[in-house]
């Protein structure tokens, strides 16, 4: 029997269920062994849900995998059953992605974690998929290197992770998505075979593009257990400008002037009145005070280029109404300014501990009016 409680968030359930039959249970703890075998009520409780809280179901079973051979093992089983499962990285996302099945598994990537290979000759890095996003730049970045993909969360999300909801970040605007950073994958389908999708090169075969297939499935398609990833060089510049206006109305525009002229920088991010304040409450980044907007442009590339668009940059934003640019003065102040739109989604706990946060897609011509209605909202 499956008891359903309605949650007081989003009219969402928390869901109990009945334990799996022990046969399965008793095979998984022989394959994985009973520490990585989670049945305990009050430790399930920590796998209900990832960041989008709104919704829970409490999984039957938590499985913690140590290598690729052993998630075969726990697919195999969970075939011959017909239990379902859902793969787990951090359980940082927002769209629902790691939310478990009420009667199935949870396969946690935790214990697989392993920086496997770096080639900085070929730019590749091969990884398990519980590695930390940021930890892969920080394994290169002394060869003057990085992985340009970057989540609001990249201290904590994992590749794996990455990998299933295609994330992008702050940075996504001129570098892309996972999906134009992963080169391979080997990945453990549903039935517990493993599949083995491209490699080091970014030359295919001549058939289907299977693992740009795979790249934003969210697992269900299977768990990856070895990603090979393209890094690249440090930029020669970069250039952090924080711009801040009176309005979102003003500060869409600026938006809307730059990308109309043709000038990529590597991020802009708009920050509202209500973010700027939760954010300088918790980490004090100097942004400045009375904004009712402010805008993050970022710039890298070779020098002159990068010193050109700046340029050009001001101007369009002064036009837009800007009434203050400032330029990051080194990494420290640089990585201080990101902090604060990076760390927004927390902060915004110590205005309401009840709020609802997605990613919304917005026609360029339209944001000045969007940013504008939100702002009336709020």
């Amino acid at each position: 029997m499956i008891d359903a409680v309605r949650s007081p968030i989003l009219g969402g359930s928390r869901i109990h269920v009945v334990p799996l039959p022990p046969q399965l249970v008793g095979d998984l703890r022989h394959a994985l062994g009973d520490p990585y075998v989670v049945t305990e009520p009050e430790q399930l409780a920590t796998y209900d849900c990832d960041g989008l809280t709104g919704w829970r179901a409490q999984p039957a079973c938590v499985v913690l995998p140590g290598s690729g051979e052993e998630v075969q093992a726990v697919l195999r089983l969970c075939a011959r059953e017909e239990v379902p499962f859902v793969a787990r990285g951090a359980g940082t996302g927002l769209s629902g992605g790691a939310l478990p099945v009420a009667d199935g598994i949870v396969v946690s990537v935790a214990r697989l974690n392993r920086i496997l290979e770096i080639d900085l000759e070929s730019e590749r890095v091969i990884v398990e998929p519980g590695v930390a996003n940021l930890d892969v730049t920080r394994a290169v970045s002394a060869a003057g290197y990085f992985y340009a993909p970057d989540p609001s969360s990249q201290q904590v999300c994992t590749i794996g992770g990455n990998l299933a909801e295609n994330s992008g970040g702050a940075h996504c605007l001129k570098h892309g998505f996972t999906v134009n950073h992963v080169t391979g994958a080997k990945v453990v389908l549903p039935d517990g075979e493993l599949l083995e999708l491209g490699g080091a090169s970014i030359d295919g075969d001549d058939g289907p593009d299977l693992l740009g297939v795979v790249v934003g499935s969210e697992g269900t398609l299977g768990i990856a257990v070895e990603i090979t990833l393209r890094i690249v060089r440090q930029p020669e510049l970069v250039v952090t400008r924080l711009v801040a206006f009176a309005t979102v109305d003003a500060a869409g525009d600026a938006v809307s002037r730059v990308v109309a002229a043709g000038i990529l920088p590597s991020a802009m991010e708009i920050m509202d009145r209500i973010t700027i304040e939760a954010a300088e409450a918790a980490y004090a980044p100097g942004y400045p005070d009375g904004a009712g907007a402010v805008l993050l442009v970022e710039l890298d590339g070779v020098a002159a280029q990068v010193e050109e668009d700046g340029v050009a940059v001001e101007t369009h934003c002064r036009e837009a109404g800007a009434f203050e640019v400032r330029t990051a003065s080194d990494a420290a102040e640089r990585a201080l300014l990101w902090l604060g739109r990076k760390g927004a989604f927390a902060a915004m706990g110590r205005v309401s501990p009840d709020y609802y946060v997605q990613d919304g897609v917005v026609p360029r011509t339209k944001l000045p009016a969007v940013l504008r209605r939100i702002d009336e909202l709020s």
